[in-house]
């Protein structure tokens, strides 16, 4: 007999409010260009990594593809015959160039095994089931399909999130949360292989962006559409007050020797592929055919045991 439970499943957090994310990125949809310097820094290299991938693909999706930059990028190197746009938020969907399905993040459209090669641009990082979009992506794969995904990590906007913890905590009495929490390199890599995901790999690099001042930085997160939207931020408007201690507080800290102030973004890239038997494997444990230390032209030496000091 099997005895059941009457818990249900821990709810995923709610860490990112979601529809306001979308409204705020509908807002800005006209404008959206002007404030894509990292979505194209990623789409330069999201080419750049399928440009050394002998094979093509004929069946693409752009999970969260913004106004379709990545795709459209995607579309001159001719390794793609059809690729599909999915985003949350219409208004920005509506620009991009090719088929689009509005569609969010957390639930994908796409039917099983139906894609040779899923990409997303800067939009996972701001959803609140992340192993849950990756079990759908990897599902949506076809086997041996890539999956090509650039994610903000934990070293983005550090320089403000302390500027506002500081700013906050003089003028309110109290800090509130205002820049959103990022996962790390290791993290990221580990939710691949909870996925089901093979041969997973993923990378970071560290971007510095230097503006004239912090209120400058402000405004082009504002031109992307995201600002604050973590469900746990503080409901009122922020003061004119506030708002200035908190760009005094960035430039007392953080000005470098000509008054402009830097700001760091850390872009993650994941490359993993939906699990085939041709792919590689790993060895089985005590396959090889050769020692390491005969390898590395070392003296092999039993655990435990130390090397005599000389006198």
């Amino acid at each position: 007999m099997t005895v059941g439970s009457d818990r249900s499943p821990p709810a995923t957090p709610e860490i990112f409010d979601r529809a306001l994310l979308q409204s705020r990125r509908n807002r800005v949809a006209e404008h959206a260009h002007r404030h894509d310097f990292l979505l194209k820094r990623v789409s330069e290299d999201v080419c750049e990594r399928l440009s050394i991938i002998r094979r093509d693909f004929a069946y693409a999706g752009n999970v969260g593809a913004h106004h379709g930059l990545v795709s459209r990028h995607l579309r001159t190197t001719g390794k793609i015959k059809h690729i599909v746009d999915t985003d949350s938020a219409d208004r920005v969907l509506a620009r991009s160039d090719g088929p689009i399905v509005r569609a969010d993040e957390e639930a994908l459209p796409f039917a099983a095994e139906s894609l040779d090669l899923i990409v997303s641009g800067l939009s996972l990082h701001l959803v609140n089931d992340l192993p849950g979009s990756l079990v759908q992506i990897r599902r949506a794969l076809k086997p041996d399909g890539l999956f090509l995904g650039a994610l903000l990590g934990g070293e983005t906007l550090k320089e403000l999130r302390e500027a506002w913890l500081i700013a906050e905590d003089e003028v309110m009495g109290g800090a509130s949360p205002r820049v959103a929490p990022f996962a790390d390199v290791k993290d990221l890599g580990g939710l691949l292989q909870r996925a089901g995901f093979a041969l997973p790999v993923a990378d970071s690099d560290v971007v510095t962006v230097r503006y004239a001042t912090a209120l400058d930085l402000m405004r082009d997160i504002k031109g992307m559409g995201a600002s604050n939207m973590l469900t746990a931020r503080r409901r009122v408007p922020v003061t004119r007050r506030l708002l200035l201690r908190a760009a005094d507080v960035y430039s007392e800290r953080f000005s470098e020797a000509d008054g402009r102030v830097p700001a760091t973004f850390e872009i993650i890239t994941l490359t993993a592929w939906a699990p085939h038997d041709n792919q590689q494997k790993p060895l089985a444990p005590g396959s090889a055919t050769m020692r390491l230390a005969d390898a590395l032209g070392v003296n092999e030496q039993p655990a435990g045991e130390k090397t005599p000091r000389k006198t």
